[in-house]
């Protein structure tokens, strides 16, 4: 029969496996929370008075900056997310 490896390589395949699922895993919850600043963006463009423009993209940059701040630091999400509430906040009483 035909030998798949030894047990030292079959246990450095699931390191690889385990680092390669966390890094879908970050990958995912990134373009998620980027996906919500799209649409929060979107919002402000449609339907906000004046400025529309000025806070769709300055939401959008800050966002961006929050997101990549957030990669780059772990699995912890406080700055985009908490940017994201406060954007979201800012065009839902600027629509109102």
């Amino acid at each position: 029969m035909a030998e798949h490896g030894s047990s030292t390589s079959h246990s450095h395949s699931f390191e690889e496996h385990k680092a390669t699922y966390q890094a879908f895993l970050k990958g995912s919850v990134a373009l998620t929370i980027l996906c919500l600043y799209v649409l929060v963006a979107l919002v402000a463009f449609a339907f906000v008075s004046s400025g529309n423009v000025l806070l769709g993209f300055a939401g959008l940059i800050i966002g961006l900056i929050a997101l990549l701040i957030d990669v780059r630091a772990g699995n912890k999400w406080y700055l985009s997310v908490g940017w994201l509430v406060v954007f979201g906040l800012l065009t839902a009483v600027l629509v109102s």
